[in-house]
């Protein structure tokens, strides 16, 4: 068997149990990748939460200002 054969077997034979290194560096970056955006959204998710309740704070001080305007006019 001539070394270009043996190389290419080889190769192919990597290829069929899917243990390439290129394989294996992009199955680990895709699963970090995957975890970064896990980790983002669930950051994205608590900023609205706190921006939310702000917002209802907000809302419930412009509500007393108007109830003590009504006051006011009666």
């Amino acid at each position: 068997m001539s070394r270009l054969t043996e190389k290419c077997s080889g190769k192919y034979l990597n290829k069929l149990i899917g243990r390439t290194e290129i394989e294996d560096g992009l199955n680990r970056l895709e699963k970090l990748t995957n975890e970064e955006v896990r980790m983002a959204t669930a950051q994205l998710l608590k900023v609205t939460h706190i921006v939310g309740d702000r917002v209802g704070v907000v809302i419930d001080g412009i509500q007393r200002v108007a109830d003590d305007m009504d006051q006011v006019k009666r």
